[in-house]
């Protein structure tokens, strides 16, 4: 079963060869037959008629936030393409039904009132986890690593959400949670980079457009994958619809898969992994001489120069620079010196989530590596499954469920599908022969756009997108000198799903407020 948020498990995109299917998801398409949808059913004469049309189907209820009233908006929104047939239009035909929570504070000012859209990653995921989690009026009550809520776990209220200071849309990607293609549709069509992107960047201009928020300030919100696809929304809105936005928050961030992606030949993402090595062992109680920061500061040092040299060198690297590599690395990793000149100095993640505990009988988690468990082969190299999303899953999954039905009023017999494999295998065909990356489509928005903010939130114990490949990317962006400084940082001591620590939580619900106050005109938190 496929990890929230997992890039690293998705198909390595230069090999991805993709199909026809997979290559777009058009809003003009060509037809040659005058029926628009193929789902029939017999009338009573038994002759064949169309489906009919979907509709949205979203259900309104009211709600407190503290002293203010605020309305949640639930349900399925159709998306439409225009149909063209022999070079004629020929109407509009429904594609997808799109599921999205709306949050909108009753009596505010569209034209000050920011709107911030959420979404997760996966590829296949829902966007509960940010809903749920961190931004939304309420939130899972799931403990944590240290005192786990058993099941069947609740929900409270979450007066640190980002509603105080934003209305929020929650949108779930084609085959996630509640979102459908129509009767006839291929969900393939959809499951890829370009497709996927598009049908989200329709969703948001259509429910701009619908509740008269062209005037607001715009926020997109991604997480892990959900980054990638909120990097290249920030350019095609402007190229596509016209629509500039204020601001970009990056949570878990990875802006190109070739950085956290492990093949033979490439060893950037040994070197990208280490500081975050140094965290985990330094959690662990393996690295006791030193404070978390220091041990991470001494990785980065380390990967920064020499490790990398030796990796470059290779097998021209003697016996004695070997073994002395091997000693410092032990020396930040917490590894036995043995194992790393076993490793051949390249330590992959899934073995270092197996190794680090192994003489402990325990083995960490990949999402959050705080978390521990009990793997099933002590003897084998990589763990069997990650003992952080066991934890996470079912509480959020229970949430959902009862949320959606109880308190905002939505039914349906569909499965809420919180993380499928359904969307594989995800297309990169845009990609073919080189790393997905969306550092230019970052790039070019930042430079469009001078208004343009960035927040980027890292956990120093996320095994999935680990913290220096997203530094290596923010480092490497084609951009003005000047325009670094409105790229905001925040380091959390958590997982890839930082919130899930409840100090954690709370502080970054406060970086966001700021940052969403920043990027309209306010003080700058970092000045």
């Amino acid at each position: 079963m496929a990890d929230p948020d997992r890039p690293a498990d998705s198909p390595r995109p230069p090999l991805q060869q993709g199909d026809d299917s997979a290559s777009g998801s058009p809003t003009t398409s060509t037809d040659t037959s005058a029926n628009t949808n193929t789902d029939t059913a017999a009338d009573g004469r038994g002759r064949a008629e169309p489906a009919p049309d979907p509709t949205d189907d979203l259900v309104t209820t009211s709600h407190r936030f503290g002293d203010a009233t605020y309305t949640a908006s639930a349900g399925r929104v159709v998306l439409r393409e225009e149909v063209i047939t022999d070079g004629a239009f020929g109407g509009h035909r429904a594609k997808v039904e799109m599921f999205v929570v709306a949050y909108m504070l009753d009596g505010a000012d569209p034209a000050t009132r920011p709107v911030t859209f959420a979404f997760n990653g996966g590829p296949g995921s829902s966007s509960v986890w940010l809903h749920l989690g961190l931004l939304g009026p309420r939130r899972v009550v799931a403990g944590d690593v240290d005192d786990p809520a058993p099941p069947p776990y609740g929900l409270a209220d979450n007066p640190e959400s980002l509603l105080a200071h934003s209305d929020l849309v929650f949108i779930d990607p084609v085959s996630t949670g509640y979102t459908r293609t129509v009767t006839g549709g291929k969900p393939a069509d959809y499951h890829g980079f370009t497709p996927d992107r598009d049908a989200v960047a329709e969703l948001i201009r259509l429910w701009t457009t619908r509740n008269n928020r062209w005037l607001s300030p715009k926020f997109l919100v991604g997480e892990s994958y959900g980054t990638l696809r909120a990097a290249a929304l920030a350019g095609h809105l402007a190229e596509r619809t016209g629509m500039a936005l204020n601001g970009l928050i990056l949570v878990s961030s990875v802006l190109d898969l070739g950085t956290v992606f492990f093949t033979p030949g490439d060893d950037d993402p040994y070197v990208h992994y280490l500081p975050t090595y140094a965290a985990l062992a330094h959690y662990h109680g393996l690295l006791p001489d030193r404070t978390l920061q220091q041990a991470v500061a001494d990785a980065q040092a380390l990967a920064d120069r020499d490790y990398r040299w030796a990796l470059e060198r290779g097998s021209r690297l003697t016996p004695d620079e070997r073994a002395e590599m091997a000693t410092r690395l032990a020396d930040v990793t917490g590894l036995s010196v043995d194992y790393l000149l076993r490793a051949d100095l390249r330590v992959e993640h899934q073995h270092f989530f197996a190794e680090l505990l192994r003489h402990r009988g325990r083995m960490i988690g990949r999402l959050d590596g705080r978390f521990t468990g009990a793997p099933a082969d002590l003897t084998a190299a990589t763990i069997d499954d990650d003992a952080s999303y066991w934890h996470i899953q079912a509480p959020y999954t229970a949430a959902a469920n009862h949320y959606l039905r109880a308190e905002l009023g939505y039914e349906s017999d569909l499965p809420y599908e919180i993380l499928t494999d359904r969307v594989q295998p995800w297309s990169y065909r845009e990609f073919e022969n080189r790393s997905v990356s969306v550092l230019d489509d970052l790039a070019k928005a930042m430079r469009a756009n001078p208004f343009l903010k960035v927040h980027v939130a890292f956990g120093y114990y996320d095994g999935a997108t680990p913290m220096a490949a997203a530094e290596h990317c923010l480092a490497h962006l084609r951009i003005p000198d000047a325009r670094r400084a409105d790229i905001s940082r925040r380091y959390y001591p958590a997982g890839h799903m930082m919130y899930v620590h409840e100090p954690t939580r709370v502080a970054q619900s406060a970086d966001l407020a700021d940052f969403v106050r920043w990027a309209t005109g306010g003080p700058n938190p970092d000045a």
